[in-house]
């Protein structure tokens, strides 16, 4: 089923975008890793993965699962639902034995859409990004994805170097001190956008 999934999405994005991925390469071709996006529509799970040869396991909102269709698609690309307005710890259980058995969780430390972004302002960033690479002291994959979603359109996703937190696992963070390392890494995602330092 999954590789029926990946035939349609690369059929359709070969007809109807044009992708450009950049340093796919960044992306280690085994063991456990967090990869952190911005968070530009619901189709970026799918850009991020189109040239990719490993499957990402997505942190997605829960309102995506109670739309029948995608609910089907996504959980095949897998994808597994979190609620954003609390601390769902059964998330990040999933999360966590995911990257302890050698796969890439995906997620947008963003938790919203960047289309809310004014003025040169950037959403504030949740600290679950952060927690899941301090808790399993595996690298962060930083991804750009440029461009908007319209038919016809340009989209370019660029993969940036993994990076390593300066943090400890035996160390308690707060969520404040989480929620900085997770700016940490929109930096670095920003910062291959050409957007330069996060204004908070």
């Amino acid at each position: 089923m999954r590789l029926l999934v990946r035939i349609i999405t690369t059929a359709f994005f070969k007809l109807f975008y044009k992708v450009e991925v950049v340093n796919r390469e960044n992306v280690p071709q085994k063991g456990g890793a967090v990869l952190c996006s911005n968070h530009v529509g619901v189709l970026d799970m799918f850009f991020i993965g189109y040239k990719l040869n490993r499957w990402i396991y997505y942190m997605a909102k829960e309102e995506l699962f109670k739309i029948p269709v995608l609910r089907l698609l996504i959980r095949q690309l897998g994808a597994f639902p979190v609620k954003r307005e609390k601390g769902d710890v059964e998330s990040i259980k999933t999360a966590l034995k995911l990257i302890g058995d050698g796969h890439i969780v995906g997620i947008f430390p963003e938790g919203t859409r960047t289309s809310k972004r004014k003025e040169g302002k950037m959403v504030k960033p949740k600290p679950g990004a952060a927690l899941l690479a301090v808790k399993t002291g595996v690298p962060v994959i930083p991804v750009a994805i440029q461009g908007r979603y319209k038919l016809f359109s340009n989209v370019k996703v660029i993969f940036g170097e993994p990076i390593k937190l300066d943090a400890s696992e035996s160390i308690k963070y707060t969520t404040a001190e989480l929620t900085d390392y997770s700016r940490s890494i929109m930096e670095k995602i920003y910062a291959l956008m050409g957007e330069g330092q996060w204004k908070s």
